[in-house]
């Protein structure tokens, strides 16, 4: 187990290096930052700004110093707030990871009960339903699902507002604009990985010996069926950080998402490597904790 563990944690280090690297040559090969700060201060003065910042130096010398100081948990302060990079992301972290969070628990909620009984009760109309609801959900895009329910609850009925963090009810729509685009796919993971479960002798077993059927679903089914669930919810988590970026734009909400927005237009390399490498750093844990709980779920896994 600790074997497991640990060869886990050194692929951790690896990609978060390695996102940081691609992060980090993307935004050099973006542009010149100085030119948006001092966009008609003569180049000799822009000369000297570069030299302020290290810009002036060669990149693997910047990309070396960029690595040593994050490892303290320096990134540089900011371009344009002059204030810490990562002071900046952390202090937006909150939000981003309350909408996500959020969002797999409402997408959770929908495709486990809606997905087991689409199994069970294949075929009914609950399940047709469900399915048609698969494909409509997985064809929306998350910008157009967030305009839609801006038009619909906040300009036509007046019922929520547009923008903001602010109240629960700011809460509501980006929340379900994330959930939308999550609970599809796992209500289809859901509902076949039951199906394949649930005609095992075992299952059937349990059946003959009377168990009751709330029972056989929830203790053996269940738990079998939990692998891809498990596997694609995490997988699932990166991609909802990733739309958070795109829904908090679109709802104005002050996260780490607009903040990297905010930034790549300004090309304010600090904070966008800072903000890119938390984010990487918390789907690479998350990722690892779903090999932790894939050696409980099966262990098997652990003897090889």
């Amino acid at each position: 187990m600790t074997a497991f563990v640990v060869r886990r944690l050194f692929r951790l280090v690896v990609v978060c290096v390695g996102v940081s690297l691609v992060t980090f040559a993307i935004l050099h090969a973006s542009g010149d930052p100085v030119s948006l700060i001092m966009p008609e201060a003569p180049e000799a003065d822009r000369a000297v700004l570069r030299q302020a910042l290290g810009l002036h130096d060669p990149l693997i010398v910047q990309f070396a110093r960029f690595v040593g100081r994050a490892a303290g948990g320096d990134f540089g302060n900011s371009f344009f707030h002059r204030t810490p990079a990562f002071g900046l992301v952390m202090e937006r972290m909150p939000t981003t990871l309350t909408l996500t969070l959020l969002s797999m628990a409402l997408a959770i909620v929908v495709a486990l009960p809606v997905g087991i009984y689409g199994a069970v009760r294949r075929g009914r109309a609950v399940d047709q339903v469900a399915t048609g609801a698969v494909f409509l959900g997985q064809s929306m895009p998350v910008f157009w699902t967030g305009i839609m329910l801006i038009l619909l609850f906040s300009v036509q009925w007046r019922l929520l507002p547009v923008s903001g963090w602010d109240s629960w009810t700011s809460v509501v729509l980006p929340t379900l604009t994330l959930g939308a685009f999550t609970a599809p796919l796992l209500l289809r993971i859901v509902r076949s990985s039951m199906l394949e479960v649930i005609g095992l002798d075992y299952v059937r077993t349990a059946r003959a010996k009377g168990v009751a059927e709330w029972l056989v679903i929830g203790r053996h089914a269940l738990k079998n069926a939990a692998l891809p669930l498990v596997t694609v919810t995490g997988l699932q988590f990166g991609l909802l950080l990733g739309g958070a970026v795109i829904t908090e734009t679109v709802f104005a909400i002050p996260g780490v998402g607009r903040l990297i927005v905010g930034a790549i237009r300004q090309l304010d390399f600090p904070v966008v490597q800072a903000g890119v490498f938390m984010l990487a750093m918390i789907v690479v844990s998350v990722n690892f904790t779903v090999d932790v709980l894939y050696v409980y779920l099966n262990p098997r896994i652990r003897l090889r």
